[in-house]
C-alpha cells in the first residue's frame, strides 16, 4: 500500500498514494459524509473554514472536538483536535495537516500531526500519544486508500 507512518522528532508523518483526482481526495478529507467512510463514525463541523469547530466521533472511543485551522481547496486542510474525548479543545490538543499533490494518475496525501512536544504530562505520556497516533494514521489512511480502490475519477 505505502510506507507506514513514522515519528520524526515530535511529529507523526505519513504519505499515501491515492488513485483518485485531487478534487475527489479533497472531498474525502473535508466532506463529513465521505469522511465517515474512512475516519470516525460521525463527523460534524459548523463550516469548512478556519475557526469553525466541530467533532469527530468514534463509537468505541467517544467524541473528539476539532477546530479547523486551514482550508486551501484541493491543496491543504488543517485542524486542531483533542487527544482525549472532551467537551472542548484544551492543552491536550495536537495539530493535523493534510496536503495534496499530483502524483502520476493519482494524488499523494501527506498527513503531519504536530504539537506533541507541548502536551502536558511529561515525556512518557507524549511518547505514548505519538505512538498511538502513529498507529492510528496507519489504519485510517489505509482505509482512505481502500475507499478509492476500484473507483475511477
Amino acid at each position: 500500500m505505502s510506507d507506514h507512518a513514522r515519528i520524526k522528532g515530535h511529529t507523526v508523518t505519513r504519505t499515501v498514494h491515492i488513485e483518485g483526482s485531487r478534487a475527489h481526495v479533497w472531498r474525502a478529507l473535508t466532506d463529513p459524509e465521505v469522511m465517515v467512510k474512512w475516519f470516525g463514525d460521525g463527523v460534524e463541523f459548523a463550516a469548512l473554514e478556519p475557526g469553525a469547530t466541530g467533532s469527530i466521533h468514534w463509537d468505541d472511543y467517544g467524541s473528539f472536538p476539532i477546530e479547523i485551522t486551514e482550508v486551501v481547496p484541493d491543496g491543504s486542510f488543517g485542524f486542531r483536535w483533542s487527544g482525549i474525548p472532551a467537551e472542548q479543545l484544551d492543552e491536550y490538543s495536537t495539530h493535523v495537516r493534510f496536503t495534496l499533490a499530483d502524483a502520476g494518475s493519482g494524488t499523494d496525501v501527506t498527513v503531519i500531526e504536530s504539537g506533541f512536544d507541548t502536551l502536558p504530562g511529561g515525556t512518557r505520556y507524549r511518547r505514548e500519544r505519538l505512538e498511538q497516533n502513529r498507529e492510528g494514521w496507519d489504519v485510517e489512511l489505509d482505509e482512505l486508500a481502500l475507499l478509492f480502490e476500484g473507483v475511477t475519477g
